[in-house]
């Protein structure tokens, strides 16, 4: 039977097919809970099916594909990425310290009762699937999800990117917080008081993630992420983090911070250490754990030569969002961007072949700030003191170049706190201290890792070489950086080791790498009148050690 590769019609932003089908319900359901405690009436649930029968359920309905990879691939609509300007939290008297501004905007709690009704109304006689499961790999921390989506590969998404519980903690499963995603419902903004007809709201004292008008699977995962975000540094003491994570064979765990494209990714996947998280991690008195059962990766310009372990999850199971095909075939096309750069894939994390079993590690030993420093100034390896590394963690930061926006023609610097600024409910000196009392706490090293340009800024210089920068993360890991000569930095302040194994020692020193000094020594000025000024806005709120650690302007002759 063959499926249209184009939507037959877009409905409330969402893709919609021609042909349509219902699979019987086969899943595995709690006999003790049904959806009409919440008031849904839906006409069919399908409670927990299996991966298999969710893409057999979606094929049907005309909702998606299969690639040659066994992949399913679908469309999310109108939406290819989250919202943040329509992302909300309930503001009440549980979340009276919540960081209110430009990234947690307020809801009003009895606006929300209103909408959430309207929700509930909405799934009124439609078939909805509802996928259970948890958050946060240590079991101390375990949060249980139940998701009620109104597509069937949504609920494929969710069993991906959470942890899958067994067949028997199904039976007796009780949520602690709940998902309702209605992506073909719009809001009214002069009513239900949105913004727009889209929407992603979090309600603490409710427990629920209420998503409408979007069809974009990204919108569940950070909900939850930044739910943990919120509750774990409030309740638990346990810093949550926005970064990847592995660990070698004799324990030692490192974590890596880094916005995109500074290689994240990249270099956390390493054949020779297990692989605990690629995105949102929690570190507490016993370590670090993931919060996640899978990955969400991006797929522009994929191949198997740049990401190995990515290429080699996309098979059967995985779930490929917005991209094309090669002409007459079933081949992804990952180099189309006609739908969105912004290409994705969710896939478990079993699919990696290394993946640590829990996905759990001890106290980090490394920490890793990753940037590409496009402005060629940064040193591409270099050690933090407690202080440097809150203030380069509240900043943030990296730098954009031509090619990778419309418009850019010169690199732009680019700052978000705690390298997740969209996720965090609390202001991020909180995150920023509580990383400090952990790196003193347990004696852990942080490195600052530049995998942008030496020897000039972009269009000048070159950007470093892969080779160079595992060879130095790879030294910081096995200790052969600790007993070594440093010279600090005159603006930024930072210790640079003067030789590091398998690295040729003129590209350590940005400054001598630069055929122009002066050059160099201008450029080093500007990025830290940028750092100054991006950081004015944290100064009243970040304590005196943070603040000793910025960057200075020097007047050099």
């Amino acid at each position: 039977m063959g499926l249209p590769l184009q939507p037959y019609f877009l409905h409330n932003n969402c893709i919609i097919f021609e042909k349509k089908f219902h699979m019987k319900n086969v899943g595995v359901k709690n006999p003790s809970a049904n959806l009409s405690y919440l008031g849904i009436n839906a006409r069919n649930v399908y409670w927990n099916l299996a991966q298999e029968e969710l893409f057999e359920s979606t094929i049907a309905n005309g909702q998606g594909v299969l690639a040659d990879s066994g992949a399913l691939v679908v469309n999310t609509g109108k939406f290819t990425g989250r919202d943040p300007k329509n992302r909300f939290i309930v503001k009440d008297a549980y979340t009276n310290d919540v960081a209110w501004g430009d990234v947690n905007f307020p809801f009003d709690a009895d606006t929300f009762d209103k909408l959430y009704d309207k929700v509930i109304a909405y799934f009124e006689d439609k078939d909805v699937w509802v996928q259970e499961g948890m958050a946060c790999a240590n079991p101390k921390y375990e949060l249980k999800i139940r998701a009620i989506t109104e597509f069937p590969w949504m609920a494929g998404f969710v069993h991906n990117m959470f942890m899958r519980p067994t067949h028997e903690q199904l039976i007796t499963f009780s949520p602690e917080w709940t998902i309702l995603n209605a992506p073909g419902f719009q809001a009214d903004p002069e009513v239900d008081g949105t913004k727009a007809p889209n929407f992603a709201i979090l309600n603490f004292t409710r427990k629920v993630v209420l998503i409408g008008g979007t069809g974009y699977t990204g919108e569940i995962k950070k909900g939850i992420f930044s739910a943990l975000n919120y509750l774990l540094p409030k309740e638990e003491d346990v810093l949550t983090m926005h970064c990847s994570s592995n660990i070698g064979k004799d324990g030692d765990t490192a974590v890596f911070f880094g916005l995109s494209g500074t290689g994240k990714t990249t270099l956390s996947a390493d054949p020779n250490r297990e692989l605990i998280g690629d995105d949102e991690h929690g570190w507490s008195e016993e370590g670090v754990f993931n919060f996640e059962g899978g990955c969400y990766a991006k797929v522009i310009d994929l191949s198997a030569e740049k990401e190995p372990d990515i290429w080699a999850a996309i098979k059967h199971g995985a779930i490929l969002e917005n991209i094309g095909f090669l002409k007459g075939t079933r081949a992804v096309d990952f180099a189309d961007t006609s739908i969105t750069q912004n290409t994705r894939v969710s896939y478990p994390i079993y699919h990696i072949h290394n993946a640590a079993k829990p996905s759990m590690g001890g106290i980090p030993k490394n920490i890793f700030f990753l940037t590409a420093d496009a402005f060629g100034v940064l040193p591409p390896i270099s050690k933090l003191t407690p202080g440097q590394a809150m203030y380069h963690f509240i900043s943030g930061y990296t730098a954009k170049v031509a090619g990778t926006e419309v418009g850019i023609v010169d690199p732009v610097a680019t700052f978000s706190s705690c390298f997740g600024e969209p996720f965090l409910p609390h202001h991020p000196t909180v995150y920023a201290e509580m990383l400090g009392d952990k790196i003193r706490k347990f004696g852990v090293n942080v490195w600052l890792v530049n995998t942008g340009w030496v020897g000039g800024g972009f269009g000048v210089g070159h950007r470093i070489s892969l080779k160079y920068t595992r060879a130095m993360i790879t030294a910081a890991m096995q200790g052969e950086l600790n007993n070594v000569e440093y010279v600090k930095h005159q603006v930024f302040g930072l210790e640079m080791p003067v030789a590091c194994p398998n690295v040729p020692s003129e590209l350590l020193n940005p400054r001598k790498s630069w055929e122009d000094a002066s050059a160099y020594d201008t450029k080093a000025n500007y990025l830290a009148s940028i750092f100054i000024k991006n950081f004015s806005k944290f100064a009243d709120k970040a304590n005196d050690e943070i603040m000793n650690a910025a960057p200075k302007v020097v007047e050099f002759h």
